[in-house]
């Protein structure tokens, strides 16, 4: 009986698109594996399956329906690889000296009243050592436990690999939850640390922002506490916001997507700014992914040795989409890694090419 990887990798030499993917804290791998090569997609999002969609709102959502795929499952420890130790990777003195000035234009933009705030980013290549890139995908699972970690692929798109920190929403049929998330900085040992003016800011404006754009659409809007979150080796702000839908879920979707903290505010003015400035097309990076409308088998008894009432079970309604952070394109022998930061009025150049040197360190330490 071939192992969890093993179907994987067939999957991949038949050039059949799958994903395969882990969430956050949790000990179980899934994983689609369409039955053919059809490029699927999502319209309106009422479909069910696995959906993958760019950062341009405008761009077509590539679905891996559910009804026409094999579902498989795995237990994390049945994938796991140990991951080479951290290795230092030498500073590349053009591309710091373009992301500088891709920032310092920004910062200008953001003092002549243009936008509030921009995410600008680069694309890093990097040659690949590992002989699989399914060992990368389960490096990507034991060192990176709190994150959605996935190995996405379709022959007619492309293969991508990511550990990312962010959610963009969950819904457990009316029930709504999201997150903004915003600020970087490295974690040394403890959660208990000091946030700047800038960080405080940014991570204000992505929270207004997500309440604002879910108004219209919900009922019992709730925001928590902003607290630091730990995500590999860096720290962000994190705010929880629950809600109940009152509306389908595409317009949710549309009025979220890209958020301030992977595009900025106004967002169609930072839009803008990223697509004619950024020096490459960010294509799937900052876009979303994750399931769509998944049936989920739940008890309505919480206690597993009750097994009498444990025959009594409901099926929800599941939607977990996760914003493509922390993210890389596998291209032949290269993998291409995105990274970036939030830039605001009070932001400094060398420090943002400092922040993505460290983001980038999410994915290329497994790239050793």
């Amino acid at each position: 009986m071939p192992s969890f990887l093993e179907l994987l990798e067939q999957q991949y030499k038949s050039q059949l698109p799958f994903v395969a993917y882990r969430k956050p804290n949790q000990k179980q791998v899934k994983a689609l594996l369409q039955q053919d090569d059809s490029l699927h997609l999502a319209v309106d999002f009422t479909e069910s399956g696995f959906v993958f969609a760019p950062f341009d709102n405008a761009d077509q959502t590539v679905l891996i329906p559910n009804e026409t795929s094999k579902n498989i499952e795995s237990d994390f420890e049945d994938v796991v690889f140990k991951h080479a130790e951290d290795k230092v990777f030498e500073v590349d003195e053009t591309e710091k000296d373009r992301h500088i000035r891709l920032v310092e234009k920004g910062i200008e933009a953001i003092r002549t009243n243009k936008f509030e705030k921009v995410v600008l980013s680069r694309k890093e290549s990097v040659a690949i050592k590992s002989d699989s890139v399914f060992k990368l995908f389960a490096d990507l699972l034991a060192s990176y436990p709190t994150a959605f970690v996935y190995c996405w692929y379709h022959p007619k798109v492309g293969l991508w690999l990511g550990a990312t920190p962010e959610t963009l929403l969950s819904v457990e049929n009316k029930r709504l939850s999201t997150m903004a998330l915003a600020g970087t900085q490295q974690y040394t040992g403890s959660l208990e640390v000091a946030w700047g003016v800038k960080e405080k800011e940014e991570q204000a404006f992505v929270t207004t922002f997500i309440s604002d754009s879910l108004e219209p659409y919900v009922t019992h809007l709730k925001q928590g506490n902003v607290k630091t979150v730990k995500a590999g080796k860096l720290l962000h702000l994190q705010t929880s916001i629950t809600a109940l839908l009152k509306s389908s879920l595409k317009p949710v979707i549309d009025a979220l997507h890209p958020t301030p903290a992977v595009c900025g505010l106004p967002k169609l003015a930072a839009k803008n700014f990223i697509i004619n400035n950024e020096n490459y097309q960010r294509t799937f990076y900052t876009g979303f992914l994750g399931e769509l409308n998944l049936k989920v088998d739940k008890s309505r008894n919480r206690n597993p040795r009750n097994i009498e009432n444990n025959v009594y079970r409901a099926l929800t309604n599941a939607t977990n989409l996760y914003v493509n952070l922390r993210c890389m394109e596998v291209v032949g022998s290269m993998a291409n890694v995105f990274v970036g930061g939030g830039i605001t009025k009070d932001s400094h150049a060398e420090s943002e090419w400092n922040e993505t040197v460290a983001k980038a360190m999410t994915m290329k330490k497994v790239l050793q």
